[in-house]
């Protein structure tokens, strides 16, 4: 945890803010896998842990602003539990070094919700993730199960927002411990990245590194040989020569930050000639997107500059034709870079998307593209300093998608369907670091580690 101060100055901030009313926030419960006593590891709701740090499960936060009182509801653990577990803090201290003193028991949450129901006051909450959030804000506030999504408070949604997309020198430095953690996995996959090794093999070795480190991953590691599809995680297929390897990985700090970086190298230790070309077209716009960033940059121009990037290089190839600025203005690229250039990134991996990227990555005046690739563009609103993000362009040779296109007849005066047959077996390459806004610009967050071509394949040679 953080210092009380911390989180009691962020509650008075997020009360000021709302002004009127009970804000609610569940935490999240045990989950069983298969059934109810063995349970997924643990992850606690993000908002709540922002507001009051405490990491373990069954409890809900209530924050009456009216009457100017802060109540934990939870059960301290019974005499049976802990003979399960071991000795566990009380749930008074945790809240304690919270800066909470009201601490009530998890059965008096469904009565104090009622009064609260039957003299009208606003009861704020933010949207459900879980069916069983959805269940219980039903049942608590009297609304039925498919009306819970529409009453969500958009002005706590702003409101939470409004903090957390802040990042202080404290939660920097998390990240930054969870970005470290994430090189290290990066640099455990080149090491075990070879002939006949499965991609399986290489994912559960980097999940121990994360869990090592103290944390566990962000999310579930994508490393593939097959990095045309976007999200590929980990088969037991094994790699070949030839073959590139794109990982996709992040861990997740002690305290929930996440990192969250992607490298692609050769299984081989050496690119080819054609891999070599692509990676550095994916370079060139990872560098020229990275350079761009300052305080109110859009990041949308930010990803159509490093979607320009990405058309002249294919260009250059012989795979794309036209004028670069032409053809990202039709879309044309997006056959090789469907997906956004980048995402807010915090306490969670895609950091305040369960609140609605129309309120975390757009605002009113800027509304989210519906046109095949921008509509992937999680991140479009201008930057401002302390906002923590990725940067992530890529290529990627789909011939699925290559086909379709070329069915449709598709921006035939950009692209050049006759060269792509060569490149079906290629895959992807994706690279990504992770970055916070400052006040003259940006700095990447983590340690020094290999971005370029050479520098990867020096790397890999030690």
């Amino acid at each position: 945890m953080f210092s009380k101060e911390t989180y009691t100055n962020r509650r008075t901030r997020l009360q000021a803010d709302m002004g009127s009313g009970i804000i609610l926030l569940p935490g999240n419960d045990d989950s069983g896998m298969n059934y109810r006593d063995n349970i997924y590891p643990f992850r606690q709701d993000s908002s709540l842990l922002y507001f009051t740090g405490i990491d373990r499960p069954g409890l809900t936060f209530v924050l009456d602003i009216d009457n100017n009182r802060e109540i934990l509801f939870g059960n301290e653990a019974t005499v049976e539990e802990i003979m399960w577990t071991g000795p566990v803090d009380s749930l008074a201290s945790a809240a304690a070094r919270a800066g909470l003193a009201e601490v009530r028991p998890l059965s008096q949450l469904e009565d104090f919700l009622a009064q609260a129901v039957q003299q009208q006051r606003p009861v704020h909450f933010l949207p459900p993730y879980r069916p069983e959030h959805t269940l219980k804000l039903s049942a608590w506030l009297d609304i039925p199960a498919a009306a819970v999504a529409q009453r969500v408070s958009v002005k706590l949604i702003k409101a939470v927002i409004s903090q957390r997309a802040i990042k202080t020198a404290e939660e920097i430095a998390q990240i930054e411990i969870a970005v470290n953690t994430t090189i290290d996995m990066q640099l455990k996959a080149m090491e075990l990245a070879a002939a006949g090794v499965t991609e399986t093999e290489i994912a559960g070795r980097l999940q121990a590194v994360a869990i090592a480190a103290g944390g566990n991953i962000s999310f579930p590691v994508i490393l593939t040989a097959n990095g045309q599809f976007l999200h590929n995680h980990p088969h037991k297929t094994a790699f070949r020569d030839g073959q590139l390897v794109l990982c996709d990985c992040g861990a997740e700090n002690a305290m929930r930050y996440a990192g969250d970086l992607t490298r692609t190298h050769p299984v081989n230790k050496k690119f080819s000639t054609a891999q070599r070309e692509v990676y550095d077209i994916v370079y060139n716009a990872y560098k020229a997107a990275a350079d761009a960033v300052r305080p109110g940059i859009r990041f949308k121009d930010v990803h159509l500059l490093a979607c320009e990037q990405i058309a002249a290089g294919l260009i250059s190839l012989g795979l794309m034709k036209g004028n670069a600025k032409e053809a990202v203005a039709a879309g044309a690229h997006a056959l090789f870079f469907p997906c956004g250039l980048g995402h807010m990134l915090g306490l969670d991996i895609h950091d305040m998307e369960g609140l609605g990227e129309e309120y975390v990555g757009y605002t009113a005046a800027l509304k989210k593209s519906t046109d095949f690739g921008l509509k992937s563009l999680r991140l479009g609103r201008e930057l401002e300093e302390g906002f923590v993000f990725t940067i992530e362009p890529g290529i990627y040779f789909n011939p699925l998608l290559n086909a379709a296109w070329e069915a449709e007849g598709k921006h035939r005066d950009f692209i050049c369907y006759d060269k792509l047959a060569a490149y079906n077996n290629f895959g992807g390459v994706r690279l990504e670091d992770n970055f916070l806004v400052t006040a003259a610009g940006s700095r990447i967050l983590g340690r020094p580690f290999a971005k370029t071509a050479t520098e990867i394949e020096d790397l890999i040679a030690q």
